[in-house]
């Protein structure tokens, strides 16, 4: 995700904004609202800590094998008119 920046505050919180590039943010720096550099990782990739890899790979094999609902299949048509029904 990109961020915009005034110049000022790039300068003042200089050492933040490379701890957060380096965590695979964006900052596109503006001089009195218009942008004229963009702070970006080297080679354009987020790198990872262990602990956020390790999170990652926790949520992937969560999403592969799903979540039992323990209730009757539905289908979003069925969903929409329960939602309206509700409503009125």
């Amino acid at each position: 995700m990109t961020r915009n920046i005034s110049l000022r505050d790039a300068n003042q919180r200089f050492s933040r904004c490379i701890r957060e590039v380096e965590a695979g943010e964006e900052f596109v720096i503006t001089r009195k609202g218009k942008p004229v550099a963009r702070l970006i990782p080297v080679g354009g990739e987020r790198v990872l800590t262990p602990e956020q890899d390790a999170a990652l790979a926790r949520t992937i094999e969560r999403m592969e094998k799903g979540w039992p609902l323990d209730t009757e299949r539905f289908n979003r048509d069925d969903l929409y008119d329960d939602i309206i029904a509700r409503k009125i």
